[in-house]
């Protein structure tokens, strides 16, 4: 069993994490399937003022969620959907890029997704969050590590993508990551000051509405919600706006650096967030989240991570200016 410290913890975890304190314990792509999901989509989100962050008593004060205030910005298009296996690889095949995963020859990977095989062969877990293995030859195209395969997760969010991997591929595709300001209105969906994207009510009627953890973290999850890991991008309803999954499934990156206290006094007119920083910030929650652990996939929640980090519940979707 595995202990962890309540409302403390998020579902990300740090590249810097290894080599500082730690327990010691590619395919050929089917360009077929690749091109069923071709999807260029965006939306136009139409600009206006809203009540950006939140007050609510499950929040995280530390992380900056708060106070709720007014904030304005101008219209842009969003993808409707997190960027999948298919068209990354399409970003690959005509750049040869190279993600930081690759790069560094590893990348964190939950323990429950990977094989008994590779599970032999991982000598280092982070001591403050030992569900996380770095996992060597893990990223993008072989998400659990050399024994994987994304041959039939096309159509699911792109993983193991850093803040660095998300710009390269925005620059390729003429667009560009939101700023929490708009990533936040659009995950509103018009709805104002709501938990989530559809309300308040985190299973209306007892439904699932988003990829989260279920179950007792991190020992056991039942997979209620239909999904163990990723799910497809198109799963389950969308929001106000036609967004699907701004709700769990994969944390997403923006382009703000971090700060739990800048937006308390910077411009509330198009916010883009302080001019240097340590960490990016990340919207969303993911697959891993919980209310006992990582309550982070509410509309106001935020938390960030280096540039370079990359796991298995990391991705992003983009935008466009008009």
């Amino acid at each position: 069993m595995m202990d962890l410290n309540k409302k403390a913890s998020c579902c990300s975890v740090s590249r810097i994490a290894v080599g500082t304190d730690m327990i010691k314990s590619p395919v050929e792509l089917n360009k077929n399937t690749a091109a069923e999901f071709h999807q260029e989509e965006m939306v136009l989100i139409n600009g206006g003022e809203f009540l950006m962050g939140t007050n609510d008593k499950d929040g995280f004060h530390a992380d900056g969620e708060g106070p709720i205030r007014k904030v304005k910005v101008n219209s842009f298009f969003i993808d409707r959907f997190a960027v999948t296996n298919a068209k990354f690889a399409e970003f690959v095949s005509a750049t040869s890029y190279k993600t930081d995963a690759e790069k560094f020859g590893w990348s964190f990977v939950f323990y429950k997704l990977i094989s008994k095989k590779t599970a032999r062969k991982v000598k280092q877990f982070p001591s403050g969050t030992p569900w996380w293995a770095a996992v060597e030859g893990a990223f993008w195209l072989k998400p659990e590590g050399p024994d994987s395969s994304i041959a039939d997760r096309m159509n699911h969010p792109v993983v193991h993508i850093s803040w660095n991997d998300a710009v390269a591929y925005c620059k390729w595709s003429g667009k560009r990551l939101p700023t929490e300001a708009e990533w936040e209105y659009a995950a509103r969906g018009g709805l104002v000051q709501k938990k989530y994207p559809w309300g308040d009510i985190l299973e209306p009627g007892g439904e699932h509405y988003c990829n989260i953890w279920q179950g007792e973290f991190p020992n056991e999850n039942t997979a209620l919600d239909g999904y163990l890991g990723t799910a497809p991008v198109n799963a389950f309803y969308p929001n106000g706006f036609g967004l699907y999954n701004m709700a769990g499934n994969v944390w997403e990156w923006c382009s703000n650096w971090f700060s739990p206290k800048f937006h308390l006094h910077e411009s509330k007119v198009n916010p883009k967030g302080p001019s240097k920083g340590s960490t990016k910030s990340m919207r969303g929650g993911s697959y891993l989240c919980h209310e006992s652990y990582c309550n982070r996939y509410r509309v106001a929640a935020r938390t960030s991570n280096t540039p370079d980090s990359s796991a298995g519940n990391l991705g992003f979707r983009c935008v466009k200016d008009l």
